[in-house]
This record gives C-alpha cells, structure tokens and sequence, in this order.
C-alpha cells in the first residue's frame, strides 16, 4: 500500500461541506428551518482555515528531519549521460 501524503486542508472544507449537507438536508426534510445564504458564510470560513491549517501542515512537514536531503551526496552535479564508470 503507497504512503499518502496528509491532506489535513482538504479535511477541513470536507467537513464543511457534509455540515452544510446535512443543514440543507434537515431543512428539506422539514426538521429545522435553514436560510438560503447560510453556506456562503460557512464554506468561505472553511476555505480560509483550511488555507492557514495547509500553511501550517507544509511548514510542519518541510521542517522534519526525516524530510531533508540525503547527507550522501558530495556536491558533484548530476550528468544524463549515464555512470561515470562506464565511459
């Protein structure tokens, strides 16, 4: 199974989108009275957390050592030419 990359922005506008649901939902299924401009507000809350908790996810993972790049190379540039040994 491949690792996936945590998404935690894209989790936040999720769940705003299934509480926006299930507010349309009760309302069409007559459980509460819903006003037609709330998911305005809601999803443009959501999209703006979500921007700062994405910000704040990169920069956690950009900062782990476990992240960084190999302590292996020597400084030498890259050749597409194929290995050095084999010229």
């Amino acid at each position: 199974m491949a690792h996936r990359e945590a998404r935690p922005g894209r989790l936040v506008v999720g769940l705003a989108a299934l509480a926006t649901a299930v507010l349309y939902g009760g309302d069409a299924a007559g459980s509460w009275h819903t006003r037609w401009y709330t998911a305005l507000p809601l999803l443009a809350a959501a999209l703006a957390l979500a921007a700062v908790v994405g910000i704040v996810g990169h920069a956690a993972r950009r900062r782990r050592p476990g992240r960084s790049e190999s302590k292996d190379s020597t400084g030498a540039p890259t050749t597409t030419s194929g290995s050095q040994a084999m010229r």
